[in-house]
Order: structure tokens, then sequence, then C-alpha cells
């Protein structure tokens, strides 16, 4: 998969114009954004309307493990606080859409990709939130390892990309905590609490790791990407820093990480962690996780039930504008 996409990168970036190639590329290592309106390489096109809608796509389907405890939370305090999260996740798609759709794919083609199974999205959401301790863990281990890839996104090449990566950062910022807070709460209370809180870090754990994708030298494209500022830091550099990151905020709870092999560096400063289990995630990829399924099927169904929705926009705004040109 990884060889055939690069040789289409590769004789798409071949058949470019030497002269403008040269001064784009000169642009990206300058720290210059790329705007819609500048010249690119196709290459460049489709794999940031890749990145992007991909990226819209997780953060649409995202909120319906959150979405499933709306009307369970445990109290009033807690509903307000999930409805807002899970309604900034909805912003995030909408920025998210709104950035690729300047590189020349429509929202419609979009969707309609993700809805038939073409486009990806994040493999975590495709797991199950079976207690509100893993709303916790969701907010705390999923919206930390989100942020920690996402921040370096605020400097991507891409005008668009990286000036919506602004507002979404400090709202994720927002969503880890709350998160954290939930598990804080849980592992002050009683003992079935806490159970739950470590139970739900059991399950959490390893899919997050497994967010940042498998190393980048089983892939042949992210030299391109690097070089290009689409992409600034390598997986396993972000993993580490996730890694680092969350342990000591586990230990802080009083919960125990899911990996025996953990331990901590002093030469490096850094803590060693075990191997991951890379056919889960790719099982979860082609569409056999635990929710693949009901996470589209889910999807669909919301598309299709607000039609007469969106067509009522369309015929309202026709109106104005008739009206306006009259």
């Amino acid at each position: 998969m990884y060889t055939t996409e690069f040789e289409k990168q590769k004789k798409l970036v071949s058949t470019e114009d030497p002269e403008k190639l040269a001064a784009f590329e000169a642009r990206v290592a300058a720290d210059e954004f790329i705007e819609p309106k500048d010249w690119m390489p196709e290459a460049y096109r489709r794999t940031l309307t890749r990145q992007i809608s991909q990226h819209a796509h997780s953060e649409i389907v995202g909120m319906l493990p959150e979405g499933n405890w709306i009307s369970r939370a445990p109290s009033l305090r807690r509903k307000a606080i999930l409805l807002a999260k899970v309604q900034d996740e909805a912003g995030h798609g909408l920025y998210l859409y709104s950035a690729a759709e300047t590189l020349g794919t429509s929202r419609q083609e979009m969707i309609e990709a993700l809805h038939s199974g073409k486009a990806k999205y994040s493999t975590i959401f495709n797991y199950p939130t079976l207690t509100w301790a893993d709303i916790g863990a969701v907010g705390w281990l999923v919206d930390g390892a989100a942020i920690m890839n996402q921040v370096p996104l605020q400097r991507t090449s891409y005008g668009p990309y990286a000036r919506a990566m602004v507002r979404v950062c400090k709202e994720e910022s927002f969503h880890q905590r709350q998160g954290y807070e939930i598990m804080m709460v849980m592992c002050a209370g009683t003992a079935d609490q806490k159970r739950m809180a470590q139970d739900a870090l059991n399950r959490w754990w390893w899919p997050s790791l497994m967010m940042f994708g498998p190393s980048d030298a089983e892939s042949v494209n992210s030299a391109q990407s690097a070089q290009w500022r689409i992409k600034l830091f390598s997986n396993d550099e972000l993993r580490q820093r996730m890694v680092d990151q969350t342990v000591p905020q586990a230990e802080f709870l009083g919960l125990t990480v899911p990996d025996p092999d953990l331990k901590f560096n002093t030469d490096t400063g850094h803590y060693e962690f075990g191997a991951i289990d890379w056919s889960e995630f790719t099982n979860v990829l082609k569409g056999n996780g635990p929710c693949n399924k009901e996470r589209l099927k889910t999807r669909v169904k919301a598309w299709d039930d607000g039609a007469w929705f969106r067509e009522a926009l369309v015929a309202y705004a026709d109106k104005k504008a008739a009206r306006a040109a009259a």
C-alpha cells in the first residue's frame, strides 16, 4: 500500500514544472505559509486533502462515543460540560472541512467518501465507551494524544490548516483537562469508582498510543511530508512525548499503566514502553473494530435524517438571494 502510494506521489512530482516546484519548496523551507490561490504540486494538494478531510471525519465521528453518554451523565454539571465538548468537536469538523474545501474538493465529495468507507477516520473512535470513566479516559488520553499531534500543525505549511488548528488546540486543551478532572474525582471516590477508572485506563491506553500511527520507518511517504512541512514530527517522536507526559499523570492518580515493560530510563530521560500490537490497529483500520459498522451506520443515518434541514437552508438562501436581486 505504502509503495504504491509513494510511486503515485513520485510520478506526480516528476511531472511538475521544475521552476515552479523549486520556488514552492523554497517558500516551504523558508517557513512561509502556502495559501489556496498559490501554486502547489498536485501531490501536495492530494496529501493535504486526504489528511485534512480524515481529520475532519475523525472530529465528526468522534462525537459519537461521548454523545452516547450525554443523557446518562451523573449530574447536570457533567451533562452541560459534555454537551459543550461534543459541540466543540462538531465545530472542529466544520473548520476542517472548510480548510479542505480550499484545496478544491467539495464537502459533499468528502462526506460521500466517508459514508462509502473509502475515507478513513481515527481508529480510536471504533472502541466503545462502556462506563462513565471512559468519558474521563477519552478526554485525558485520546484528547491528550490529539493535542500532542495537533499543536505542531499550527506551524504546518498550509495556511488554512495551520490557522484552523489554533482554535482547535485551545479547545482540545480544555477537553483534556476536563477528562483528567473526571479521572481525579473517580480516583478520589469509592473503591468501585477507582476500579472503574483503572479499567478505563486499561482499555484505552494502547489504542491511544496507536493513534499516532505506525513508525515512520514503515512509511516511505513520511520523508516527502516532512520536506513539505505537512508533518513536523515523526509518529514515534509524538508517541514518546505522549508516554512521557501521561505516565506521571497516571501515577498522581494512583493508577497503573497497563504495560509490564514500562520503565524510566535515567540516561535518556524518557520512559521505555512495551511493543504495540499493530495487528489490532490494522484490524480496526480494515473495519473490523468493535464499533466500526455501528459508527458508520450512525453517521449515515444522521446525514440522511438531516436532509430536509439542509434542503430548507438552501431554499432559504435562494429565496433571500432572489429578493436581493429583485
